[in-house]
């Protein structure tokens, strides 16, 4: 299924800001959410084909939505790729087992990000 719709879940302004603008200048259609509470209202609404996560939020972390999402029957199928600063490799490694598909690292670079998201079509 050909990615189009994007869910960018991450509490810095000018983080949604970025991405968004990267995004929608290769065409994708892009929503954000700034906590995992709104997230989940959007991805249950919009219901997207791709979620850029972020890790550190106020209140339910990344990690933590991530495993919620990926065992939710309804948005089980939805590839979260993992968007933060936590640059370690435990925490890749955590993030993968929380259910993400792939992981990034902040700053993000435009032509690895695309080329993870056309990975999925």
């Amino acid at each position: 299924m050909p990615i189009k719709k994007v869910l960018i879940v991450d509490d810095s302004p000018t983080e949604r800001h970025v991405l968004t603008e990267m995004l929608t200048k290769q065409g994708y259609a892009v929503s954000t959410a700034e906590n995992a509470d709104e997230a989940m209202i959007k991805v249950k609404t919009l219901i997207p084909d791709l979620i850029l996560m972020d890790v550190v939020m106020p209140g339910q972390n990344g990690f933590q939505l991530t495993r919620a999402l990926s065992k939710d029957p309804v948005t089980q199928h939805i590839p979260i790729i993992m968007c933060t600063s936590k640059n370690q490799q435990t925490d890749r490694i955590w993030g993968l087992r929380q259910g993400a598909r792939d992981y990034v690292v902040k700053p993000v670079k435009a032509d690895e990000l695309l080329e993870k998201i056309a990975a999925f079509n």
